[in-house]
């Protein structure tokens, strides 16, 4: 019966079918619960416009969700995960719908987003221990308990591939990945990108360019690592990687 119940509900939402193919019933489940709950917030407070149909299904949770389905030679379950810039919680939500075992840090500097991102998880019944922080991230990576201490650091639709670098890189175990979310990909970025890494003592692992359900746009996930511990002095103080790129 609750297969019928899901696929109806697929049916009826429009929901593509490469989400079924990434995740399970009960996940789909939390997704719909999740997008009632941000639907219901979005009426006091503007978290997000991408909340309806392909918007959420597609630009939201697949989006979030895909990178850490499509590299079998990489285990990304039981991780410490840290999402940076979190928003309405994508994708810090949805890694942690898809990986219970993991914990999980949401980080915004926006009050009003970590108060949502609060209500989010009171009222989901998420399984992992998740801890939301409203902060700039340019001062927790000088806190020791906070710096090289993630398995896994992410942000999307933050800011430039050569910024959001050192956001993240300061924040990874030696082993740790960065997760890069980009759009369309060019030689000039990437140039931009080899020299930010060597600055940071970082370097590229994977690559994987697709195009998301239903032409929604090129998606370009560039997975970084670090080579040796970044440098102290980064990041730079608040405000110094989004007007100078490194």
């Amino acid at each position: 019966m609750l297969k019928i119940y899901i696929y109806n509900e697929m049916k009826k939402q429009n929901i593509p079918e490469e989400i079924s193919e990434l995740i399970t019933e009960d996940e789909i489940i939390m997704f719909q619960e999740l997008q009632i709950k941000i639907k219901e917030l979005n009426n006091k407070t503007n978290l997000t416009r991408l909340i309806d149909d392909d918007d959420y299904w597609i630009s939201q949770v697949f989006d979030s969700i895909w990178p850490f389905k499509i590299f079998p030679n990489i285990n990304f379950d039981n991780k410490k995960f840290l999402d940076i810039g979190s928003g309405c919680g994508f994708p810090g939500l949805a890694y942690a719908i898809t990986h219970p075992s993991s914990e999980i840090f949401l980080i915004d500097s926006s009050k009003k987003k970590t108060d949502a991102l609060k209500c989010l998880v009171k009222e989901i019944n998420f399984k992992n221990n998740i801890h939301i922080i409203n902060d700039r991230i340019e001062k927790l990576a000088h806190q020791s308990s906070m710096r090289n201490c993630f398995n896994i650091a992410t942000t999307r639709a933050v800011s430039n591939p050569s910024t959001v670098s050192e956001y993240i890189l300061p924040m990874l175990k030696k082993e740790g990945l960065g997760v890069l979310y980009c759009g369309k990909w060019n030689d000039e970025e990437n140039k931009n990108l080899d020299k930010t890494l060597e600055i940071l003592e970082g370097k590229v692992k994977e690559r994987k360019k697709i195009l998301l359900p239903r032409s929604k746009g090129i998606r370009n996930i560039i997975f970084i690592q670090p080579k040796k511990f970044c440098p102290e002095i980064y990041p730079r103080k608040v405000g110094k990687p989004e007007k100078n790129p490194l």
